[in-house]
């Protein structure tokens, strides 16, 4: 922008790039022009002078410069960098500053095709924008995030799968009678009692174990829950861990278990049934939404709402509120 001052004299105020301003005040008018001329040309073709242009790193350098300065202090920092790197590959390993909003959903369109799950692709999406936003924080690139604008799949909300009382009995029997691993029935009693994940339940050892309680300290938040459990099973989780000290991997054994069984459940919900079996006999007990909130852990209520169809009474009101309520068909 060139404007005349009252003095007579022209102010330039060039913008070339974005944060990177110039001022200068000038005689006349035609060397104000000159001036903005000769802004523009050298962030045009020196790349000393223009900080976006400079920055030809490729993205997989990008997501490892991202990893040594924030992903090294995030829980699942190791598996979420390996995770770009993939993505990264899959994309043709572009200069990161060059990526395009069209050319990502090209890409995720073909993922899509090859029946990648939307909720995987919305993972990928998340993790690649959350990158190229904490880099910008840190100052170490200097450009928006070129796929701001691609937004995530919607995602059809799947029905959640519980296990019924006699399905409960049914599957703890087979655990007992056919099934070596020391530590399957035991895991399995404490996600159906307190609503742990199998990875929480699976990596109690005693120290957890206090107070009539269970504390789970390895969660997938990085939140501290401490559960209620009943004294027989903090008598049995105490007598088992004095002999084995801690409990070693257990789903495969679970798995079978359950595939003896015939309990059919859709694909990937074999162990976190268990948590959604506690949820749901919980809520249809009579059980408060919000506890059960801070008991599963969730870091906000949609989650739990999942469930609060089952309560008791839940939305009855819609059969004597309706507007054909009373009339006889």
């Amino acid at each position: 922008m060139i404007k005349q001052l009252t003095d007579g004299r022209w102010h330039v105020d060039v913008e070339p790039v974005k944060g990177k301003r110039h001022r200068k005040t000038l005689p006349t008018k035609a060397e104000a022009r000159r001036y903005e001329s000769h802004i523009r040309a050298q962030y045009a073709q020196n790349t000393d002078w223009n900080q976006t242009a400079k920055d030809r790193r490729r993205l997989t350098q990008i997501v490892e410069h991202w990893f040594s300065l924030h992903g090294h202090s995030l829980r699942d920092g190791d598996r979420r960098a390996r995770a770009l790197v993939v993505l990264s590959r899959r994309l043709g390993n572009p200069i990161a500053a060059d990526l395009k909003g069209h050319h990502y959903s090209q890409y995720r369109a073909t993922r899509a095709g090859q029946g990648i799950a939307p909720k995987t692709l919305n993972n990928e999406l998340g993790y690649l924008k959350a990158v190229y936003n904490e880099m910008q924080t840190l100052g170490n690139i200097h450009y928006e995030c070129p796929i701001a604008g691609v937004r995530p799949l919607k995602v059809p909300e799947r029905e959640l799968s519980w296990l019924t009382t006699e399905q409960i009995k049914t599957l703890l029997h087979e655990i007992r009678e056919r099934t070596d691993n020391p530590h399957v029935e035991l895991i399995t009693l404490v996600c159906l009692a307190t609503g742990a994940r199998w990875s929480e339940a699976e990596g109690l050892t005693l120290d957890k174990i206090r107070n009539g309680s269970v504390v789970f300290s390895n969660t997938k938040s990085g939140k501290v829950r401490v559960i209620p459990i009943s004294e027989d099973l903090e008598a049995r989780l105490t007598a088992h861990l004095k002999i084995h000290r801690h409990m070693s991997s257990s789903i495969t054994a679970f798995r079978r278990a359950l595939a003896r069984t015939g309990i059919e459940l859709p694909k990937g919900q074999a162990a976190h049934a268990l948590r959604h079996t506690f949820a749901s006999h919980f809520v249809m007990n009579g059980g408060n939404i919000l506890t059960l909130q801070k008991v599963l852990g969730h870091s906000t209520i949609n989650m739990t709402m999942r469930y609060a169809h089952l309560a008791p009474g839940h939305l009855r009101k819609s059969v004597s509120l309706n507007p054909i309520h009373g009339v006889k068909f």
